[in-house]
């Protein structure tokens, strides 16, 4: 039970996040459409339509951008990471500066990442930041505590192909689309469901115009949230597409055999069968590994750990 909400607590941080971003930007739009309506022409007609599909990609890209921009203060804040300055004299901490450091210079990076640990029991490692340039990549204590250095250098080694790949911005792009489907449409259906409920009001009564606005609005949310929700399958689908791509970046980075052994290493400090059912939270706290079956997997942004070791060693053959 407290592994499940370890893992909960996780999830809706990342969904409230996204969510908050888009219903402020919803409002806002709203807003803007509202006290100037000839930006958009008359309501509900193709003009209309037309000018809101702009605005909801401008918003839409916007709020993914301005969530892309502060992920390394949200990584900070949210982990609680500690950034290791680069001449520390702890020489565990030193260690990581240099294979990290290491690693992104024969990824031809512009510049190095930070390297960052945060205190955590779970074995885990992420990358995140705006750009190959302004990165973070940040491991577990309890990464650092139970796997060797040839199952390190193959963690490291995948994060800094997530970097070197631009995932970051990629994943951004694909936030941002999904993000402006997501106003648009629930924008439209608001609209079209208020006047539904609403029936022929006449536009010259302002009360009922202001009631209308206010069913608009709060069906504006709803939608806004569900279709979040439904879009962040297809967010977690390109994400796990990029994470084979991020393995078999991470294999020419540091050989076969680190990567392998690092996934056979986490198979090895949890329990694979665990794993599967969602129950161990170590694999799903930036998404180590996904589950392999049921609806939830559909919300898993890693592919589960065995299918990544066979695609691994599928590669070359």
């Amino acid at each position: 039970m407290k592994n499940f909400l370890q893992m909960g607590k996780r999830f809706f941080l990342f969904v409230a996040v996204n969510l908050l971003v888009m219903v402020t930007l919803y409002l806002v739009l709203s807003v803007v459409l509202h006290f100037f309506p000839q930006l958009a022409g008359r309501r509900g007609s193709g003009n209309w339509l037309g000018y809101l599909a702009v605005y909801s990609l401008i918003f839409g890209m916007g709020g993914a951008f301005i969530s892309l921009a502060i992920s390394r203060m949200m990584a900070k804040w949210m982990m609680g990471v500690q950034v290791i300055d680069p001449g520390t004299h702890d020489p565990e901490a030193r260690e990581l500066v240099r294979m990290v450091h290491g690693y992104a210079q024969r990824a031809g990076l512009p510049a190095m990442p930070e390297v960052g640990i945060y205190d955590s029991p779970e074995v885990n490692a992420f990358a995140t930041g705006p750009s190959k340039s302004r990165s973070l990549v940040a491991v577990s204590s309890g990464l650092l505590h139970q796997m060797n250095r040839t199952e390190t250098e193959g963690v490291i080694a995948h994060e800094i192909a997530h970097i070197a790949n631009g995932d970051m911005v990629t994943m951004t792009l694909v936030q941002g689309i999904i993000n402006a489907f997501v106003m648009f449409l629930s924008r439209v259906l608001a609209f079209l469901a208020a006047q539904a409920l609403g029936g022929n009001r006449s536009n010259d009564d302002d009360r009922q115009s202001v009631g209308n606005s206010l069913i608009e609005m709060v069906l504006g949310i709803v939608f806004q949230i569900l279709f979040t929700l439904l879009g962040s399958i297809v967010v977690a689908w390109f994400s796990r597409q990029r994470e084979f791509r991020a393995d078999a970046g991470g294999m020419l980075l540091a050989g076969k055999a680190q990567m392998i052994g690092a996934l056979r290493g986490l198979q090895r400090i949890y329990d694979p069968q665990l794993a599967a059912e969602g129950s161990n939270s170590g694999f799903q706290a930036f998404k180590i590994s996904g589950q392999s079956g049921g609806f939830m997997a559909l919300f898993s942004t890693h592919p589960p750990i065995e299918e990544r070791i066979a695609y691994l060693e599928n590669l070359g053959r």
